[in-house]
């Protein structure tokens, strides 16, 4: 089994052709090193971003793989995510030198959250700024439903064992499957609030602009951003994609990789809360050292 690395960019802070080198071609010459060496079975780490949401923020209420969603991916990171994630699936039955069919699926994990996400470190850092209050980025109703990173990983072994068996091979081959868990409903600013606020921090109560008012403003921080491109390298924190990304409810189930291979998650719902408040209190003393220093 191979799992190809990834580079993470939903600010666009990293070059469009570089993406594509890590995200596009390192899956290709990993799938051809694996057909090369005969390696039968491939999982490939997707991201919910492939699936949406659309420039237009239509929303997604426990969909599943079957759902119809009218989605045209307009960020690099989106993009060089699903052509990869294309590749792995139509390699799915290639036929290997060892005359073994290889069989390939990719998994679509939610917004993961957990021990070591730097998403969680950076929104801590902007509370402590904001004197221990969490900037709201999305609207309270614009319901998402993160996953734990244990049981994110927990799918990826039951998938990499559903593999041995040749009936469920041939029943998951060259599928993909959404990857979520127990973790409840709601806005990513709002999830972000459970974890940091047993550390003492409190959130706003909504935006700070009205949303039409914020995606006029994202638009005109782009043409800042191309009008310095020929002199600096300038990237706001926040874009067009990102802000409806925040502010659009979208959920998916894990009933069919339940169903499939086998997936339940590992961790509840408490205990990936605690695991995850737990750390970000071991790292709180030295951010708040360090933003001091600054």
């Amino acid at each position: 089994m191979k799992c190809a690395l990834k580079l993470i960019d939903v600010i666009g802070a990293i070059d469009e052709r570089e993406l594509k080198e890590v995200n596009v071609k390192g899956t290709q010459f990993l799938l051809e090193a694996c057909i090369q060496e005969n390696v039968k079975s491939f999982i490939y780490t997707s991201s919910i971003e492939v699936a949406g949401p659309n420039t237009r923020g239509d929303p997604v209420i426990n969909g599943n793989e079957d759902t119809v969603y009218s989605c045209s991916l307009k960020f690099p990171y989106s993009k060089t995510k699903f052509q990869a994630e294309q590749l792995v699936l139509q390699v799915n039955g290639e036929v290997l030198r060892s005359q073994d069919k290889m069989v390939t699926y990719a998994l679509r994990p939610m917004y993961i959250y957990g021990e070591g996400c730097k998403f969680h470190l950076g929104l801590m850092d902007d509370g402590i700024r904001n004197r221990g209050i969490l900037l709201r980025r999305s609207k309270k109703e614009s319901v998402v439903n993160p996953v734990y990173v244990g049981n994110v990983a927990w799918a990826h072994i039951l998938a990499a064992k559903a593999m041995r068996d040749p009936k469920k091979a041939a029943l998951i081959g060259g599928r993909f499957y959404f990857i979520s868990d127990d973790t409840p409903h709601v806005s990513y600013s709002d999830f972000n609030h459970v974890v940091l606020k047993p550390l003492g921090f409190g959130i706003q109560e909504r935006l700070a602009l009205p949303l039409p008012l914020l995606l006029f403003l994202t638009l005109l921080l782009k043409m800042v951003q191309v009008f310095l491109k020929p002199f600096v390298k300038y990237t706001p924190r926040m874009n067009c994609q990102l802000l409806i990304m925040l502010n659009t409810p979208f959920s998916f189930t894990y009933e069919k990789a339940q169903r499939d291979f086998g997936y339940t998650p590992k961790y509840s719902w408490e205990d990936a809360r605690t695991i995850t408040t737990t750390w970000l209190e071991s790292v709180l003393p030295q951010h708040r050292a360090l933003l001091k220093t600054h």
